[in-house]
This record gives structure tokens, sequence and C-alpha cells, in this order.
């Protein structure tokens, strides 16, 4: 009897050990965000820099997630030179994300659904201005990478300059309140 109680106790214990989740933090600087929103006219895209993130596993199960995003790096690749400068400050202003007052943005899984054995959907708690509001995304692992595309509707986050959402009569004026969030993560 006593051994059979030692084996049921050894077995909960391993048991216990092999499922508790992990941590495995993200590699912010081999990670990156790369933002592509459009209007009525064209298209820009750029960068924000990830500062720090972490994956929740249990074994190789990928149970959560939590990262955070340095605003105030938000930069713009498909312009040079005075354009570039002048977006991107619009882009870090009040009339956009307003990064003096909201400088990080956060993104936090609620719910992890695995798909296949490298892919999963999500649903995660988004803030964007002291916001949050729910996304869902795709997401698929690869070595030690895992990525994603999800789009992003402003409006929902009090992002306001040249939405149809909030002003009337815009005409060629207006950018789309969906913008697209390519992020590829590194561990």
């Amino acid at each position: 009897m006593k051994k059979k109680l030692l084996t049921l106790t050894l077995t909960i214990f391993t048991s216990l050990l092999w499922s508790q989740s992990s941590l495995v933090k993200i590699d912010a600087e081999k990670s990156n965000i790369h933002w592509f929103a459009k209007k009525i006219t064209g298209e820009h895209d750029g960068y924000i820099n990830l500062v720090d993130g972490s994956l929740e596993m249990d074994g190789t199960q990928l149970t959560g997630g939590a990262f955070e995003v340095d605003m105030t790096t938000i930069n713009v690749a498909d312009l040079t030179g005075e354009y570039k400068n002048k977006l991107e400050k619009h882009l870090k202003s009040d009339d956009f994300f307003g990064v003096d007052k909201f400088p990080k943005s956060h993104l936090t899984f609620t719910e992890v659904v695995q798909k296949t054995e490298n892919h999963y959907e999500i649903v995660a708690d988004l803030t964007i201005k002291g916001i949050t509001a729910p996304v869902s995304l795709e997401m698929h692992f690869e070595g030690n990478e895992a990525t994603t595309k999800f789009m992003v509707n402003r409006a929902k986050y009090n992002v306001r300059y040249g939405s149809n959402s909030f002003f009337d009569n815009l005409g060629d004026k207006a950018i789309y309140d969906e913008f697209e969030l390519g992020i590829t993560l590194n561990y």
C-alpha cells in the first residue's frame, strides 16, 4: 500500500511539474512590429519598437502572452527627409497616438486556441491611448519565431484624425480606420 501511495504521489508531483507554465522572454532587439495604413489617395508604412514581452508556454503549447510597445518609436519607412519627419511628428501628436501622454501600448492574450501544432487563434486585449479593446489574431510558430498579421480599428482607441467614423465630408482626405500590424517575435 505504501508503495502504491508513493508511486501515486510521484506521478501527481511529476505531472504538476510538467504542466506548470513557463514564460519565454521575447528578444525585443530581434523582433519587429510593422504597421501599414491606407488612405483614399495612398498608403504609408513603418515600424514601432517592442520594449518587452513574453510568451506563456505549457511545454511546447502556447497558453498566453503579454507585450509592451514604445509608441514614441513610431517611424515611417516609405518616406524620406522633410515628409518623413512631418508624418512621424503628426503620428506622435494628439491627432493620432498622443505619445507624450500615452508612450506605451500593450497587448495581452486573453484566450488561446491551438488549431494545429504550430498555429493558434488568439483573442487579446490591445491597449492604445489608455483604451483597451479586444482584437483577434492568428499566430504561427516556426523554430524560435512567431508571426502574425491582424487588423486594428483605430476608431476604437479614439485615434480620430481623418476618420470617417468621427468626421463627415472628408472626401479624398479620409484615412481608413483599419490599419494592419505585422508582428515577428523572436525568442
